[in-house]
């Protein structure tokens, strides 16, 4: 069941998502969340029992669009498409949408944030590692893959592939390698990752 949220709650929740996308989380205070979204800074208070909390709901909102594109990838592959080829698509997605917002990125993937936040950043990431297991086992059920801990690959698969995109997304980049180059390096230790032929 959806969640029916107050206009007041909804600016909250867009105005903070835009700060962080601008500036990561230094930069959406109290007070210029609420100044965006048109209210009192104690308004906020109202909505939400503290400013962590207003994040945490900005992550999972965020997190759960991310995952909805990364879930759309592995589903709209053609029928007969490897499994591979799905896990490989499914982490371009992912990159590349982080790429694409690297701002917003950082925050999600790698900015300092406050204990409650960063629970559900390991949440999120357990949510993205179900999805590749369950590719990569079925490819090791239709012997595509060799036999191995799914869990495990999965879970390495989507630490690499944030780690691989660190730098790249740092507000300190210099000299980032290019999209293109980026998102071949990072399918081809994808498929070396998995063991594929």
């Amino acid at each position: 069941m959806t969640e029916v949220l107050s206009p007041t709650r909804e600016r909250l929740l867009r105005s903070a998502r835009e700060l962080i996308e601008e500036g990561g989380y230094g930069a959406a205070s109290v007070v210029a969340i609420a100044g965006r979204a048109g209210v009192a800074a104690g308004t906020l208070y109202r909505h939400f029992p503290s400013k962590e909390e207003l994040f945490v709901e900005v992550f999972r909102s965020v997190c759960d669009r991310e995952l909805r594109a990364m879930r759309a990838a592995y589903e709209g592959m053609p029928d007969g498409a490897s499994h591979v080829d799905r896990v490989v698509t499914v982490l371009a997605t992912f990159a590349r949408r982080a790429l694409a917002r690297p701002r917003l990125a950082w925050a999600l993937i790698a900015e300092p944030v406050d204990p409650l936040v960063d629970a559900e950043r390991l949440a999120y990431r357990e949510r993205y590692g179900a999805l590749m297991a369950q590719a990569l086992r079925a490819g090791i059920d239709d012997g595509e893959l060799p036999e191995q801990d799914v869990e495990l690959t999965a879970a390495a698969l989507v630490g690499g592939c944030g780690e691989a995109l660190v730098g790249p997304l740092s507000p300190l980049a210099r000299d980032a390698p290019s999209t293109n180059r980026l998102l071949e390096a990072l399918q081809t230790f994808v498929r070396r990752a998995v063991g594929a032929p």
